[in-house]
């Protein structure tokens, strides 16, 4: 009879050691690590270059919302500034000069939509 407790026991604790780790994985894999901003290029001013560069290329990023996204000014350039960081980052860029952000609405069928769109250069230091 102590031998069927001590199966029930173990038996038990199996089951309490897989559910905590099924719990620990599916939490773990549910964990996002924040964005780094320091892995993308900086977005400098004319007045913050001060070693010569070579001009990598123009970056253009658009975003077409339909409707309304719900986004405030603020919103809008911090998507702008981080799409431009974020392919100049890719094209090998050690800074972005002359960004831009602009948006524009328009109206197709009874259909309001804006069109965003972030501008910039790609730079490489010599």
């Amino acid at each position: 009879m102590k031998r069927r407790v001590d199966m029930k026991n173990w038996k038990m604790n199996v089951c309490f050691w897989l559910v905590g780790n099924l719990l620990l994985t599916v939490l773990a894999g549910c964990a996002t690590r924040p964005l780094n901003d320091s892995l993308f290029p900086p977005i400098l001013s004319q007045d913050e270059v001060v070693r010569s560069y070579e001009k990598l290329g123009r970056i253009e990023i658009t975003r077409e919302v339909y409707l309304s996204d719900g986004l405030i000014s603020n919103d809008i350039r911090e998507w702008g500034f981080s799409a431009i960081r974020k392919e100049a980052a890719k094209m090998g860029a050690d800074a972005v000069i002359f960004p831009e952000i602009t948006g524009a609405h328009t109206m197709t069928i009874m259909l309001p939509s804006t069109e965003y769109r972030a501008t910039g250069i790609a730079i490489k230091f010599k």
